[in-house]
């Protein structure tokens, strides 16, 4: 099926063939008469003009470039290498009735002199020059529109260069129809904002999927240009794509009849790797063709080092897989840049980042340290420094990266912590497993979130859609931690100095606590009990022992990710084992260390288990958000579904998920968009095909309208939930947890420096002059309001006495650009100044 907009294109040429056959003599090739290749590299190519004609080259087939001539010839360029003279042809077109090449009902004449708004091989809608244009006719217009770092930093590598997003619509379109925007950058530093700025529609269309591309270009004024010249422009995609040679080759032709300007200095650059192995099997197809490609060696050689956000923070140190999702307090080490970014203390990346990579921009507005690091994972000292503690700065020139003590940490994190010791609520008055079906949301108290909001689930949603099992209630982990005397030996660990003031200390004392934990022996009452609750099972069922605590879903402490679940065996005898086994998960360094910092009572902390069957050779797993948390999008649902058990299933950690947005408000093949396709199925097929989004939505309603009256977030636009889901070996979709998205519970963290109901306004904005920062309700403790520009360099700190309303910036002597605002660590705004 044919999108229709390129139907209606298609139209077009068939009733301009058949109504103006007049024309048809006009368009006629004209004679050549010179062709030459000029210094750089670029076509020559002469015509006989004629004033009332305007002439358009082709190169194999496809139209390149427009022109009207002057005098008594017409000459015609292509910005990109020169072809055979064979290989071209001129036709001319009546000045007084133009042509419409690209099908967009605008005529060719209009569309060239209306540059850069309009362009004549471009069919896109014209938009407003503060969001972007449709073609880049001059150098000049390409300066301007580029985010360039300049002085607002000072490192050489960065400083010359000039970013420029471009967005592209209808990649799959298989003749001209393929679009580009060519976005304000200064204006726009994401792509999704750009879109939403323009309003740029659903990409599905039934069956058939309008494709975009999120693309960046660069400017390298050092760098040797194919032509010989210094002076190279390369664009490059995200870190996730993987698009063919023809993609590419079609992407290299629009941008070249879209920028006149070049020289034959456009090159295309794979930087990320599956970009870089999709280029490597192609590699034939890109040496017979006129693309010139160049690798990050090319552009980066000898560069190991560049600072994106020099700032500094203490975390823990963890080398990140693809799919996991790190703590708010850890140093995150990446080989592939995350497809999204939460929260955390800083950021080091294997592979080249720019200033506007979505990654820099989450470090910016969180005000945490970020670099690239080409040799990170070669130097002994991280491999000695992995999950334990750390300091790490980004300088101009170095990075320091070296063990922290428990002190510094404490001291780091302080302003961010609670003021008083956190104690979770425990009932010991249940003292009975119970069935799912039994437990309701209140029941939180005795069994854990994790187990209630299940039962929750099984109320809401089909049964059939939802695990049964039971829930352990925590009289049972009380009754086991005191039968076997672990009480007073944790609180001995916590009065010795030594286990106090070292983290590796405390990591091996606590490894050996666990060892101990599942060796335990239970009470006699407490293995008949589970035994009879395992024997309930249907005979060779394993059986899934699910963490369930109370100390987690709390107020500024998701506790997510912390402790640990266990699949009991059918061959592993007692349930115990894997009962024990979760037990001694609640005294695992990360926990302990997340629940010391958030001073969370370790003794009034206890631990649940939710046990249903396990699921086995499961087709999909996905999480979803009842919002968008990933790109900000109105309206939809998130969902991220990969094939398998897990959603990480590539051995060599390139494992790609579906990405979809989930149309809260329709339903069928319009009700979604596709924002990536798992790597794992062919291009053109989804794991969640649309029964299984419509089924999946109407779930995502039922969790969120139930969960909001549960929490007392009825109407409250910050409250989301997060789900976990699957497609099961028979193919049924069962969903198998829900608690409230983190954002949520951030928000009501009750030392946040600004209440969460505190409205932030910047005005005017843009601004060359002043701006205004409003609080509304004012401010009720003292804070600080920190600016920094797009590369994390700090422009000012205010202070916000206590009651502030509103506070004046002059921003008369910034340079122009975008502008971060933040308060205790939370971005509240964003500030454009002008030129």
């Amino acid at each position: 099926m044919r999108h229709p907009t390129r139907l209606l294109r298609s139209l077009r040429s068939t009733l301009a063939a058949v109504l103006l056959p007049a024309c048809l003599a006009a368009q006629d090739a004209v004679p050549i008469l010179d062709y030459r290749v000029a210094d750089d590299g670029t076509v020559r190519i002469e015509v006989a003009n004629e004033a009332d004609f305007y002439y358009v080259l082709f190169a194999d087939g496809r139209a390149r470039t427009q022109v009207q001539g002057e005098g008594p010839s017409a000459v015609l360029t292509e910005p990109v290498a020169a072809l055979p003279q064979d290989r071209y042809v001129v036709r001319r077109y009546p000045a007084a009735a133009p042509d419409d090449l690209d099908g967009d009902g605008r005529d060719d004449l209009s569309e060239l002199a209306a540059a850069p708004t309009l362009h004549p091989l471009n069919p896109v809608d014209p938009i407003a020059y503060v969001d972007g244009v449709a073609c880049i006719h001059d150098r000049a217009t390409y300066t301007e529109l580029a985010f360039e770092p300049g002085e607002a930093t000072e490192n050489e590598r960065l400083a010359d260069l000039e970013f420029l997003k471009f967005y592209v619509l209808d990649n799959d379109a298989p003749d001209d129809s393929m679009r580009v925007y060519y976005m304000n950058t200064v204006t726009h530093a994401a792509h999704v904002r750009f879109a939403e700025a323009i309003g740029i529609p659903t990409q599905s269309n039934g069956n058939s999927f309008l494709e975009d591309m999120r693309g960046l270009l660069v400017y390298h004024p050092e760098v040797t240009a194919p032509s010989g010249e210094p002076g190279v422009y390369t664009f490059e995609f995200q870190q996730f794509d993987d698009y063919t040679f023809d993609i590419i080759q079609n992407t290299f032709d629009l941008l070249a009849r879209t920028m006149p300007f070049l020289r034959n200095n456009l090159a295309y650059l794979p930087l990320h790797q599956r970009a870089l192995t999709r280029y490597n099997t192609e590699r034939a197809l890109y040496d017979a063709s006129r693309i010139p490609v160049l690798l990050e060696g090319d552009l980066y050689e000898g560069i190991d080092y560049l600072p994106l956000n020099q700032t500094e923070g203490y975390g823990r140190l963890r080398l990140m897989q693809p799919g996991e999702r790190p703590d708010p307090r850890d140093i995150v080490v990446y080989q592939v840049i995350p497809n999204d970014l939460p929260r955390v203390g800083g950021i080091i990346t294997t592979v080249v980042q720019t200033p506007l990579s979505h990654v820099n921009l989450r470090a910016l507005q969180n005000d945490v340290p970020n670099a690239f690091i080409r040799d990170a994972l070669d130097d002994p000292a991280f491999a000695d420094l992995v999950d334990r503690f750390v300091y790490y700065r980004v300088e101009e020139e170095s990075y320091t990266l070296r063990e922290a003590t428990p002190a510094e940490v404490e001291d780091h994190y302080e302003r961010l912590r609670p003021a008083g010791e956190q104690t979770p609520e425990r009932d010991l008055s249940v003292r009975e497993i119970t069935p799912l079906d039994d437990i309701d949301f209140a029941a939180s108290v005795a069994f854990g979130p994790k187990t209630a909001n299940l039962g929750v689930l099984r109320d809401l949603l089909p049964p059939d859609a939802v695990p049964d099992g039971f829930g352990v209630p925590f009289y049972f982990y009380d009754e086991f931690m005191k039968f076997n005397g672990f009480y007073e030996r944790a609180a001995a660990l916590l009065t010795d100095e030594a286990f106090l003031a070292d983290f590796a200390v405390q990591a091996a004392v606590l490894a050996d606590f666990r060892d101990d934990i599942e060796d335990a022996p239970m009470p006699d009452w407490m293995l008949d009990e589970l035994a009879e609750m395992q024997q309930s099972f249907p005979a060779g069922t394993n059986i899934r022992c699910r963490s369930s605590t109370n100390n987690e879903d709390l107020p500024g402490f998701s506790g997510a990710g912390l402790y640990d679940s266990r699949t009991h065996r059918t061959v592993e005898g007692h349930i115990s084992k894997s009962i024990k086994q979760v037990y001694a998960g609640m005294w695992n360094f990360r926990a302990f260390a997340e629940r010391e910092f958030y001073r969370v009572d370790h003794f009034a902390a206890a631990m649940g288990v939710l046990v249903h069957p396990n699921f086995k050779e499961e087709r999909a797993n996905g999480v979803g958000v009842t919002a968008d948390p990933i790109y900000g999008t109105a309206d939809n649902y998130y969902l991220n579904t990969q094939l398998g058990e897990d959603l990480v299933t590539n051995p060599e950690g390139f494992s790609i998920p579906e990405e979809i947005l989930l149309r809260q408000n329709s339903a069928g093949p319009a009700g979604f968009e596709v924002v990536r396709r798992s790597n794992l199925l062919p291009a053109t097929e989804q794991i969640m095909t649309v029964a299984y989004l419509d089924e999946l939505r109407d779930y995502m309603d039922l969790i969120h309208e139930g969960f909001a009256q549960r929490y007392g977030a009825v109407g409250d636009p910050d409250f989301s939930m997060d789900i976990e889901y699957k497609i099961d070996s028979t193919g049924a979709l069962v969903l198998k947890q829900a608690r409230p998205w983190i954002g949520f519970l951030d928000n009501v963290s009750a030392f946040d420096p600004l209440d969460a109901t505190v409205v932030v306004r910047t005005f005017p904005n843009p601004t060359a002059a002043f701006a205004t920062v409003r609080f509304s309700p004012p401010v009720t403790r003292a804070a600080e309001l920190r600016v920094v520009n797009t590369v994390g360099q700090p422009l000012g700190v205010y202070a916000l006495p206590p009651d502030t309303a509103a506070l004046t910036l002059d921003v008369r002597g910034w340079a122009g650009g975008v502008y971060w605002l933040s308060v205790g660590g939370r971005v509240v705004g964003r500030l454009v100044v002008g030129r």
